[in-house]
């Protein structure tokens, strides 16, 4: 692995590539899948339902065409470079069309995802013209898979140490000045960013606020209802998040074994948290759903992206506290995990546009990429001319 001393940060093409004995010993093992029992009818109530992970092994298995997926990887350029003595894998797709000044956007996923979460987004934010909108909102978009994820090294580090290798990457990329997206994980390393690099980032966009990790004095009525909320999901729903928290490797030996296992984990969230209405396909084909699993499986990063949480765990409390001044656009799709009010954004960044959308969930960019699309052309349309350089 190349050193981590200082120079030029040296960028090559990557290829998305899995070997034939790979794929033959993923689908022996789906084939091989010893099954738990199941209460009668349960469904999805007490976590994955049984029979539709029966279908959806069984075609991941024998009907799944993971080389065609690679063909429509190759599709968007990918490059490795190595930062702090990490290999990083990130997606750079330029603008396409007169656009100038270009905007360079930088679009930060979460979990349990990678640079997969954005790749129906790109085309639509890179080539506007040819998606019926117009041409001078393209951007250049960078997507990298963050530490333990995606073909990135597996190594876990906290948000704002991410945040940090892509400031560093964006100058590596020759980008000054750049606009910020995220959403999950990627909305924290995206606040971050702005909040530590606030000369470099002209405005940043998210998803929602992440879960609420402080409080504050003289809250809202509304305010006080979003944590109610926010407890009795974490509650109901936030099993999987104190698990990765606390003991990542324990789930972290059976999931990197067992690829029936990892669907299991990762296929309940997608249900879970998307507006798919309980039905899982309306939100995600079942190539794209396989695609994810094939590629946390080929990358055997489950573990190390669930430690991302043990790692964010330990970020001091003082940085949770702390306002973004950088400006600031949220938009909430109603199938997401949470809803904050204006109020309590407020109180966290310097808001200058709050969107809600009439459809679309916490993969809101993957369920409805042209809503996102269009949101994100909106929102940064005032700060392109922001990218030049300041005179000296």
């Amino acid at each position: 692995m190349p050193s981590s001393s200082p120079g030029p940060a040296v960028v090559e093409p990557f290829e998305v590539r899995a070997g034939a004995a790979e794929l033959a010993d993923l689908r022996a093992r789906l084939r091989a899948t010893r099954w738990p029992d199941a209460p009668e009818d349960a469904g999805w109530s007490l976590g994955t339902d049984l029979t539709y992970l029966r279908e959806l092994v069984d075609y991941w298995a024998g009907e799944f065409d993971w080389p065609v997926q690679e063909a429509a990887l190759a599709r968007l350029p990918r490059f490795r470079t190595y930062l702090q003595g990490l290999g990083i894998v990130f997606l750079h797709a330029r603008a396409v069309g007169p656009a100038r000044p270009v905007l360079p956007l930088i679009l930060c996923h979460g979990w349990p995802d990678s640079s997969w979460r954005y790749e129906k987004v790109v085309p639509l934010l890179t080539d506007p013209g040819a998606h019926g909108a117009d041409p001078a909102d393209a951007f250049d978009v960078i997507v990298p898979d963050m530490p333990g994820f995606g073909h990135s090294d597996r190594r876990a580090v906290d948000s704002i140490a991410v945040a940090g290798l892509w400031a560093e990457l964006m100058t590596a990329l020759g980008c000054p000045r750049f606009g910020v997206a995220g959403g999950d994980i990627g909305s924290a390393v995206s606040r971050y960013l702005a909040l530590d690099h606030p000369d470099r980032v002209v405005a940043v966009h998210r998803m929602e606020a992440s879960l609420p990790v402080v409080t504050f004095p003289d809250l809202a009525p509304e305010e006080q209802a979003f944590l109610d909320a926010a407890a009795a999901w974490k509650a109901g729903e936030g099993a999987y998040a104190e698990m990765h928290r606390t003991k990542p490797q324990t789930a972290a030996v059976g999931l990197t074994d067992s690829p029936a296992g990892l669907a299991a984990w990762i296929v309940e969230k997608l249900r879970a948290w998307s507006d798919c209405h309980g039905d899982v396909e309306r939100s995600f084909t079942r190539d794209e759903i396989c695609a994810l699993l094939t590629r946390y499986w080929l990358t055997a990063t489950i573990g190390s992206s669930m430690r991302m949480y043990a790692a964010n765990a330990a970020i001091p409390r003082e940085q949770h506290t702390r306002r973004v001044e950088v400006p600031s656009g949220f938009a909430l799709f109603p199938g997401d995990t949470l809803h904050p009010p204006r109020a309590w954004l407020e109180r966290t960044a310097n808001v200058v546009r709050l969107t809600e959308l009439d459809r679309g969930g916490h993969f809101a960019l993957f369920e409805e990429p042209e809503l996102y699309a269009r949101e994100l052309r909106e929102f940064f349309r005032p700060y392109r001319e922001d990218v030049q350089p300041a005179e000296t």
